[in-house]
């Protein structure tokens, strides 16, 4: 056996590119002139300024499911039978002024919880109210508007 009597045992699958379409001549299969033609030749993609012009309307993130509404700041009926005295009214102004709920919840819904013992006749205004506080509430004598 001799190197010049060696044969490949699988034809070559590259073809030769012809005309136009070939890689070393005239365009090199860039088509004609212009921004494609050049070298290097970047084009960005016109649908990434679409996305990049609506960035709210991408989805919402990792919690795609969490709600739009802000959670509401609970509030149990045991606190407020310490912060209040016998026939006050509880809103949620009063509640930021006895510093029951932090300030920053000022803007938020805040709802009432049975959990601790009411002993004191209380009014409740703008709040949401468990039914379990709802119990206690009434069993006191106090009352809830809406």
């Amino acid at each position: 056996m001799q190197l010049h009597t060696l044969k490949a045992r699988t034809k070559r699958k590259v073809s030769k590119q012809v005309g136009r379409g070939g890689t070393r001549c005239k365009t090199s299969g860039r088509g004609t002139k212009g921004q494609n033609a050049r070298a290097g030749r970047k084009k960005r993609p016109e649908i990434r300024d679409f996305i990049k012009r609506f960035p709210k309307l991408r989805g919402r993130g990792v919690s795609s499911f969490k709600s739009f509404q802000a959670k509401a700041v609970a509030v149990n009926v045991g606190a407020l039978d310490k912060a209040y005295a016998s026939g006050e009214k509880v809103t949620v102004a009063t509640l930021l002024a006895k510093k029951v709920i932090p300030a920053k919840a000022g803007a938020q819904i805040v709802k009432i919880l049975g959990s601790g013992e009411l002993s004191k006749k209380l009014s409740f205004e703008g709040v949401l109210v468990s039914l379990s506080a709802k119990a206690k509430i009434e069993k006191a004598g106090g009352s809830i508007a809406k």
